[in-house]
């Protein structure tokens, strides 16, 4: 049987799969060895002449979408618990983008702060900055909730601290208790139907929210991603000669 020795640099589950690729059934691993490499601004003090020759018409094509201005935002909007500028305006998107599947907006609208990876800055608003904001693949699902699931809902906001919500308001404590919620300024119904505009994610259960699975129906339009439906936003109100805007609406407030 042949000896196979192999190097990984940083020692990744792609690393694992060459190792046994390399090393089959006709060979015997007698070493692994591993190191983390750091890949930092050190790769650029001499980039490779020929790789940059070659990536950039590439480069170009991407600078040219990315630095597109589709919109201009009238603050600075970031995110943070209990409630934000930024949570709020994309809990708000994708509550009216409910329209789509249900004709017209959700009962609410629900994004996890950890979904939103960067500031909205005052000024111009690029493709590039609505990337960097909802870098994921996220899609909007408009679930169909009972009302006794959805205040398990609001307690695992509460549990939380708080999230990106829209239409409700929620009465939580410092230790991350429910003390109230409203639907619309209503108290929650437990027999009645609810919908609820989110993200796949979150619809799967994901980040506490495993109410949103005991889902009495559930839509998830193909094509439908958070960051698609952000930028349609953007663009739809910057035709209309408006800024991207925000309030605080005491959606979500802490009480001792």
């Amino acid at each position: 049987m042949k000896k196979c020795y192999l190097k990984i640099v940083s020692g990744t589950a792609l690393a694992v799969m060459f190792l046994f690729a390399s090393c089959h059934s006709a060979y015997e691993v007698t070493k692994a060895e591993g190191r983390m490499q750091p890949i930092d601004s050190t790769y650029d003090v001499a980039p490779d002449a020929e790789a940059m020759a070659l990536l950039a018409p590439y480069k170009a094509k991407i600078d040219s979408m990315m630095y597109r201005v589709v919109g201009t935002a009238e603050m600075s909007m970031d995110k943070g618990a209990p409630e934000s500028l930024l949570s709020n305006l994309v809990a708000d998107v994708l509550r009216g983008a409910a329209a789509q599947v249900l004709g017209k907006p959700a009962d609410m609208g629900l994004v996890n702060m950890g979904g939103l990876r960067n500031v909205l800055t005052e000024g111009p608003i690029t493709c590039g900055n609505i990337y960097e904001i909802l870098p994921f693949e996220n899609s909007l699902c408009v679930v169909t909730l009972k009302g006794v699931y959805l205040k398990q809902l609001f307690e695992s906001i509460a549990a939380r601290g708080g999230e990106g919500v829209s239409g409700v308001k929620l009465r939580i404590t410092k230790s991350g208790k429910l003390l109230g919620a409203t639907v619309a300024g209503k108290p929650v119904v437990d027999d009645k139907l609810y919908t609820v505009a989110t993200i796949d994610y979150l619809a799967d259960g994901n980040s506490d929210m495993t109410a949103l699975i005991q889902a009495e129906k559930r839509d998830c339009p193909p094509g439908a991603t958070l960051r698609g439906l952000f930028m349609d936003y953007v663009e739809q109100q910057t035709a209309a000669g408006k800024k991207i805007t925000s309030r605080m609406e005491g959606r979500i407030t802490v009480e001792d």
